[in-house]
C-alpha cells in the first residue's frame, strides 16, 4: 500500500477492561466511535482490550482460533464500518501449547481485512515492591518469535506490546523493516508506570525517530491488577503530542506529519549512523 496522507491522525484509547467480555467491547465500540468521530485514521487499542482480570485463567477461556471468533469479529466490523486502521490491542489466540494462549496484536485495515499480527515476544515475569507484586504472564501465554511491520494507507506501522518497551532490540529490528510509527498497547502496571512509562517511551520514539502511540489501561483497582493509565501519542523528537490522565478511559489523538519524520531522519541521519547492526 502506498499512504494516502502524510498527515493521519492517529489515537490511543485508554480503557479499564475487566472481567466481562460483552461490556468490555461495548466501552470500546463506543471509544472508538469517539475516535473516528475526530477523523481519525489510526486507532490503538490497549492490551488485554477484551479481558483484564486477576484470574489468569480468563483469557484462556476466551481463546479463539486464529481467523475466527467474536473479538476478531468485533475488530473486523469496527475498522470495516469506520473506515480505519484498527490495532486491537492484544487478544488471546490458542497456543501451540496446550492450556496457553498467544497475546496477539491484530491490524486490521479499512475493508476489515487483517493487514498483520504481532504475537507479544517479551513476557512479565517480574516479581515487584519486595516480592509483593508478583506477575507471571509464562504460565498463560506463549510468546512470539517475530518483529512486525505492516504497510498501512497512512505510513508503516510497527507493533510491540507493553514489555515489550524494555527491549530496544526489538524496535531498532522494525526501524530496519522500515518502520515510521510503532503502536504500543500496553497495560503496563502503576508501580513500574510510575517510574519509567514515560521515560522509556520518550527514549524508544527519539532513538528509533519514530512516531509512537502508546495506550495503557486506566487505573482500576476493582479487578486486581492496579494500572497506570497515561495513554501517550510521542513525536519522533521525543516531544508528548497528546496525554491522557492515570483514572479511567478516554481518547488521546493527535495529527502526525510523516514528511516531516523523513526530513528528520534526513537532516540527522541517526539510524544510518548505527554500526552494531
Amino acid at each position: 500500500m502506498t499512504a494516502q496522507s502524510s498527515s493521519p491522525r492517529v489515537a490511543a484509547i485508554q480503557m479499564v477492561s475487566a472481567d466481562d467480555l460483552d461490556q468490555n467491547l461495548k466501552a470500546a465500540a463506543d471509544l472508538i466511535a469517539s475516535a473516528a468521530a475526530t477523523d481519525t485514521q489510526i486507532v490503538v487499542l490497549p492490551e488485554n482490550f477484551a479481558v483484564l482480570s486477576a484470574d489468569a485463567q480468563a483469557k484462556v477461556k476466551l481463546a479463539e482460533p486464529a481467523g475466527d471468533g467474536p473479538i476478531q469479529q468485533f475488530l473486523s466490523d469496527q475498522a470495516r464500518q469506520h473506515g480505519i486502521v484498527l490495532v486491537g490491542g492484544t487478544i488471546p489466540i490458542l497456543a501451540n501449547e496446550p492450556g496457553k494462549v498467544r497475546a496477539a496484536c491484530l491490524t486490521v485495515g479499512p475493508d476489515g481485512e487483517l493487514l498483520g499480527r504481532y504475537d507479544k515476544i517479551h513476557l512479565f515475569d517480574v516479581a515487584l515492591n519486595s516480592g509483593k507484586e508478583q506477575y507471571n504472564e509464562s504460565a498463560t501465554i506463549e510468546h512470539g518469535e517475530n518483529s512486525c511491520v505492516i504497510d498501512t494507507p497512512w505510513g508503516k506501522l510497527g507493533v510491540a506490546v507493553c514489555y515489550d518497551i524494555r527491549f530496544p532490540e526489538l524496535f531498532r529490528q522494525m526501524m530496519v523493516a522500515g518502520a515510521q510509527i510503532v503502536a504500543l498497547p500496553s497495560a503496563f502496571t502503576a508501580t513500574t508506570g510510575l517510574a519509567h512509562w514515560e521515560i522509556l517511551l520518550r527514549a524508544r520514539a527519539i532513538e528509533n525517530q519514530c512516531y509512537l502511540i502508546a495506550p495503557d489501561q486506566g487505573a482500576g483497582r476493582e479487578r486486581g491488577r492496579h494500572t497506570w493509565g497515561h495513554s501517550m501519542i510521542i513525536s519522533p523528537w521525543g516531544d508528548i503530542l497528546a496525554e491522557l490522565d492515570e483514572q479511567g478511559s478516554g481518547v488521546a489523538t493527535a495529527e502526525i506529519n510523516l514528511q516531516s519524520l523523513e526530513l528528520l531522519r534526513e537532516k540527522f541521519p541517526a539510524l544510518q549512523h548505527c554500526r552494531t547492526l
